[in-house]
């Protein structure tokens, strides 16, 4: 009776194998699939992160405002010239702001000689001279994008703000 009962019990165990190959066979193959799909995906997405990075750090390299030292030392930076620059270049003073890296109000007060550039500011200037109209308009049309990006906070209205809002209240009569 051993016998017979190893023999039912080895092909029950044989007939079960084979069941679960048949199963899991098809899965294996859409899971080795899946992998092969997933892995030429993380490639392609590691190659178009990288050229992205690239890509940013080529814009970036492309356009720095920088002068040498020496053509800092040498540039004669007056009011008038500022103004004639910012003219030749077909820019607002905001614009020039945005390019140079300082305020509206300073170039404002540095066209009315109010106050002169500093060293990094004037570098950024005498190599503004340096570049082409088109390219500068490249630039700043890239910088108003990312501009909206920010947002500015709102300032809380004040006080008076909110009653003046309020319908008018009602006087009393004095007696």
């Amino acid at each position: 009776m051993g016998k017979i009962e190893s023999m039912i019990k080895a092909e029950i165990q044989r007939l079960a194998r084979r069941e679960i190959r048949s199963t899991f066979r098809p899965l294996k193959r859409e899971v080795r699939s899946m992998r092969l799909k997933l892995s030429g995906l993380m490639k392609g997405f590691g190659t178009l992160n990288r050229i992205t990075k690239e890509q940013a750090q080529r814009a970036k390299e492309q356009f720095k405002l920088e002068a040498s030292p020496e053509e800092i030392k040498v540039a004669r930076f007056s009011p008038a010239r500022i103004r004639a620059l910012r003219i030749k270049k077909g820019l607002s003073q905001k614009e020039l702001g945005m390019l140079v890296g300082v305020s509206l109000g300073t170039i404002v007060l540095w066209e009315k000689g109010k106050l002169t550039p500093k060293a990094e500011r004037k570098g950024s200037l005498v190599a503004l001279r340096k570049v082409g109209k088109r390219e500068i308009q490249r630039v700043l049309a890239e910088k108003k994008a990312e501009e909206p990006k920010k947002e500015k906070a709102k300032a809380k209205p004040t006080r008076k703000a909110i009653r003046s809002r309020k319908a008018p209240r009602a006087k009393r009569a004095r007696r």
